[in-house]
């Protein structure tokens, strides 16, 4: 016979062994219920109980390990070097020089990625270094045009009229 410390707090039994498995089954003590057995000495958990520790212990599926294939996708350096010089081009006055190595070196990123997917990724870098540098270069032959319609635009070759 067994007497436990219910949820609420509250003594319960004297109960059977049965009438304490049905309990369990029915979610109504588990293993941290605070139990008496008849003839004990001190309430314990009904887990520390020889009788009814197999009904808790634990039943963990096998572990699934995925393979690993010992190389790991880096990001492409070309793409790295085209998103920097795409912002350059887009932060920076040299929009006529950084604006072609973005292009050139985004479009290499891209080149490497696509034919080496299990090798590379970063695609997304390459492809914003790539618009970076085009919307540049726009608005560099855009600022051009402007300047030579507004006849603002003075080339200073270093030499000088007197």
């Amino acid at each position: 016979m067994y007497r436990i410390i219910g949820a609420d707090g509250r003594p319960y039994g004297p109960v059977s062994t049965e009438q304490l498995q049905q309990w369990i089954a029915e979610g109504r003590a588990n293993a941290q219920t605070q139990t008496f057995a008849e003839g004990a000495a001190e309430w314990k958990p009904l887990a520390a109980l020889p009788e009814f520790a197999a009904r808790f212990t634990l039943q963990m599926p096998p572990t699934i390990i995925p393979p690993v294939s010992g190389t790991f996708r880096k990001t492409n350096s070309n793409a790295k070097a085209g998103l920097i010089f795409g912002l350059l081009a887009f932060f920076c006055c040299c929009k006529f020089l950084f604006g072609p190595l973005g292009i050139i070196f985004s479009l290499i990123g891209l080149s490497e990625i696509n034919r080496h997917p299990e090798s590379y990724e970063g695609r997304g870098l390459a492809i914003a270094g790539l618009v970076l540098s085009i919307l540049s270069l726009l608005l560099a032959v855009v600022l051009f045009m402007i300047a030579l319609a507004t006849g603002n635009f003075h080339l200073n070759w270093g030499f000088h009229r007197f």
